[in-house]
């Protein structure tokens, strides 16, 4: 980490808008003008559109995400955590990965921390369910997926056949309807490959609280994409919630069961919980409450954007939707990032904020290979596509809204490839635990002296506790003779 006397400006957070908004401000500024620092955890973005492909195998999970170093040459990154924000000293308190916590002094502040998974307290929820927020739980979802047939396919065991061929997926929108098209695809590909595994003898239930899927393409297009699940075998199950899942056995509130070996979680998302240690005014569900402007409200120095913000709606509420507030997209996430960096710079220079208004331009949504919705609207015109051209659509929007040329050329090369090479189908999850195999062959002396102490250790105890009870034992019966002895005397007597 470098000082600098330059005006700080300080985005907390590198994904979709403290990227585009760092961007942004570096295009804009002047050379020396100002000082760009971004801070976050991990020292790249995720294009999340793009997780349930890179599940399927359809992308390379290192295309899927963007270094943060090579985007912003001119910025400093920190690998780390801003902690506490002291908005009377203008101070940021920053958690590093290793090493003892340092204090950020900044001038502008931009609060991007995006969301998290939004959970409830389901028994067995923490232990069985796997997310769908970053690159890693993709990585992690397609070795899974691919183990659960080699578990299968390997098993005489007809209750671990059924339990590792069950896939449950909670939540019916973008995240769940995307992420289970495109596993189930990707089960049906490798199937082939397993003499004993038809697909017929896989079960995938997609669970949502709503009464329909895709809400955000629209009941038409949502209904369509029911049908096309329901066609492919899904079973869905709507207006109905998770009531315990311990163990991989699933209960839902319909009196459905089901014994699971998957367990996918993408019900929606909330707010960065880290927001409520900063300080700044927040919403009933903890987003950082904004002017049109995306700056905080109740102060002229701090923005924020994205799903961790509440922006008034202005587009909508000019149509007489009264409290209308940006929905979280990625369509939206970009194009205030893009506002925000434009505000921030004008702030830099004593110039006027401008407000930010967008109206929809649609959704995309892909289904699996060569199967997708899309709605776009034109004016007052709305196109609604399904099939093979809303997938079509739904590639060519993401192909192009992906960061960076050398992501777009890499991501379309890997599509137009796989037009003409079949999907890779092996499970690399012994990656979870690289190191495992090596620490066997490197320390088998340590690990069997420790096997030898935990056995010596566990005789010591079991001897200790037989003399115990030996000694108990006999205490017992002096006891009783004792008494025998007594009772004889006063007879006697």
């Amino acid at each position: 980490m470098s000082t600098t006397e330059r005006p700080r400006i300080l985005v907390v957070g590198g994904g979709y808008v403290g990227l585009y908004a760092a961007r942004r401000i570096l295009k804009k500024i002047r050379y020396g003008e100002a000082t760009v620092t971004v801070v976050d955890p991990r020292s790249y973005m995720t294009y999340q559109p793009f997780l349930p492909e890179a599940a399927a195998g359809s992308i390379s999970p290192r295309h899927v995400v963007v270094p943060l170093r090579r985007v912003l040459p001119r910025a400093e990154v920190l690998t780390g955590r801003v902690t506490t924000i002291d908005q009377d000293r203008r101070v940021a308190s920053v958690a590093p990965l290793v090493g003892r916590p340092y204090e950020i002094p900044f001038d502008y502040l931009v609060v991007a921390l995006g969301a998290v998974s939004r959970t409830f307290p389901i028994p067995g929820l923490a232990e069985q369910g796997i997310g769908m927020k970053g690159v890693e739980e993709a990585i992690g979802l397609r070795n899974h997926v691919l183990e659960q047939l080699d578990k299968a396919d390997s098993t005489t065991d007809d209750d671990v056949r059924r339990k590792a061929l069950t896939f449950v997926f909670v939540g019916g929108g973008f995240a769940g309807a995307e992420t289970i098209g495109e596993v189930e695809d990707l089960a049906r590909d490798a199937a082939r490959y397993y003499p004993s595994i038809r697909r017929e003898d896989m079960r995938f239930l997609l669970v949502d609280v709503a009464d329909r899927i895709l809400p955000e393409v629209g009941p038409k297009l949502g209904e369509w994409g029911l049908e096309h699940l329901q066609k492919r075998g899904v079973e869905v199950h709507l207006n109905t919630s998770v009531k315990s899942c311990v163990d991989g056995h699933v209960e839902l509130s319909n009196g459905v069961t089901a014994d699971s070996g998957t367990i996918v979680w993408t019900a929606g998302v909330k707010p960065n919980p880290a927001l409520a240690r900063f300080g700044l005014p927040l919403g009933p569900k903890g987003h950082v409450d904004t002017e049109a402007t995306l700056q905080v409200k109740g102060t002229d120095y701090i923005w924020s954007a994205g799903d961790n913000a509440q922006i008034p709606d202005l587009a909508a509420r000019a149509a007489g939707q009264e409290n209308a507030w940006c929905p979280p997209n990625a369509q939206h996430a970009l194009r205030q990032a893009k506002l925000l960096g434009d505000n921030v710079v004008a702030a830099l220079r004593g110039f006027p904020q401008k407000e930010y208004r967008h109206a929809s331009k649609g959704a995309v949504a892909g289904l699996g290979l060569r199967k997708g919705v899309a709605m776009v609207k034109l004016g007052k015109l709305t196109l609604r596509f399904r099939g093979r051209l809303g997938w079509y659509l739904h590639r060519g929007y993401h192909g192009m809204a992906v960061p960076t040329w050398n992501r777009k050329i890499r991501v379309f090369a890997e599509w137009t490839l796989a037009l003409f090479l079949k999907r890779e189908v092996v499970s690399l999850g012994a990656m979870e635990h690289p190191r495992g195999e090596f620490y066997e062959a490197a320390a088998p002396v340590t690990a069997a002296a420790r096997s030898r102490s935990e056995q010596n250790e566990r005789e010591d105890r079991e001897d200790r506790e037989d003399r115990e009870d030996r000694e108990e034992h006999e205490e017992n019966e002096e006891r009783a003779e004792r008494e025998d002895r007594e009772r004889h005397a006063a007879r006697a007597s």
